[in-house]
């Protein structure tokens, strides 16, 4: 600081400094909005790089305001917002019940990880460093959004007002331990690309697409050869090494490890993991072919064949074995009118 203050011109510059002893949170993302808020005023040469910001006119209220209690408030509401039942797919008392048996598991991690950082002990009582962004509950929070795939961690980087690093971050360390607790977040079929898209469906101000029921048509222990219960339990089994499966798909692909906040958006399945399995067992019980399984859940014949060439050794290891269905259908109308 006495470095700056120092500083001299042979025009008559002089510079002051002095320190400032306020809190300033690491993490904390300024959204476009916000940058397109602030009273800035272009120079004419390069206007791009030399510019002068007026502090008049700074807005310091409301959701596009930076002062801290804003920002914190501004984060609550988010959070709040996306702890909906119909984002999270659970109820609030389920998914209370989720944070509070992660929450040792969190703490654990979180004392390991400080631990690292340090090279050693504690030095200051706990508490008593920087404050979170992100607390252990809303952590679980988002990772369960993420995985249902309502939204992008560019999405929620942008109303949490938290830079991406410390999203992508806090749901990698999450999801690793739900996957420890054997804990699968099954996708959702509404997708949210902008933050006014998902307040709007939360406040049923537009119409949103609902999900087919077709797969659940299709589950029918006609067709499968099988109860829906016993169905539901062989999804169950399979999921995690459904996703093993594809996370080494995409760790071949990248060459290595996902860096954290790297995924900033989400490529929506064209078929879910669970779609994938029942297109299989159908497959597997000649219902009808595979012109007719893309038909009937408007893909392309090569997703299926994709799908098939991924669960098959699955349902082999697993044990799973079926007989020929009564009735080969040659389309996906005959299909329809036998449900």
């Amino acid at each position: 600081m006495q470095t700056i203050a120092s500083t001299r011109t042979r025009s008559g510059l002089r510079v002051t400094a002095e320190l400032d002893t306020r809190s300033y949170p690491l993490g904390v993302c300024i959204s476009p909005e916000q940058l397109r808020s602030l009273p800035i005023e272009a120079h004419a040469q390069h206007g791009s790089w030399n510019y002068t910001i007026h502090s008049a006119g700074f807005p310091t209220s409301s959701g596009v305001g930076v002062a801290a209690d804003d920002r914190d408030r501004v984060r609550s509401q988010t959070l709040t917002m996306l702890a909906d039942e119909r984002l999270t797919g659970m109820s609030h008392a389920h998914l209370t019940e989720l944070t509070e048996r992660l929450a040792p598991a969190q703490a654990a991690r979180a004392e390991q990880r400080c631990f690292e950082q340090r090279g050693g002990r504690r030095r200051r009582a706990p508490g008593a460093g920087a404050r979170a962004l992100l607390s252990d509950a809303a952590a679980v929070l988002i990772t369960i959004i993420y995985l249902r795939q309502v939204c992008s961690q560019r999405l929620l980087s942008e109303m949490l007002q938290i830079n991406p690093a410390s999203i992508g971050n806090a749901i990698a360390e999450t999801r690793a331990l739900l996957e420890d607790n054997a804990h699968r977040i099954a996708p959702t079929a509404i997708r949210f690309t902008t933050a006014a898209d998902l307040r709007n469906y939360l406040a049923d101000d537009r119409p949103v697409r609902v999900p087919s029921r077709l797969p659940e048509a299709l589950s029918d222990p006609a067709l499968t050869g099988m109860s829906r219960q016993a169905l539901n339990e062989l999804i169950e089994r399979l999921a995690m090494r459904q996703a093993a499966l594809v996370e080494r798909r995409r760790f071949a692909r990248r060459g290595g490890h996902r860096l954290p906040g790297a995924r900033g958006g989400i490529f929506r399945q064209k078929i879910t993991d669970a779609e994938r399995i029942l297109v299989t067992v159908l497959h597997l019980r000649q219902l009808c072919t595979r012109a007719t399984l893309a038909e009937l859940f408007q893909v392309s014949p090569r997703t299926i064949g994709n799908a098939l060439l991924d669960i098959r050794p699955l349902l082999e290891q697993d044990g799973f074995a079926t007989t020929p269905a009564p009735t080969r259908y040659r389309n996906a109308s005959a299909v329809l009118a036998a449900i």
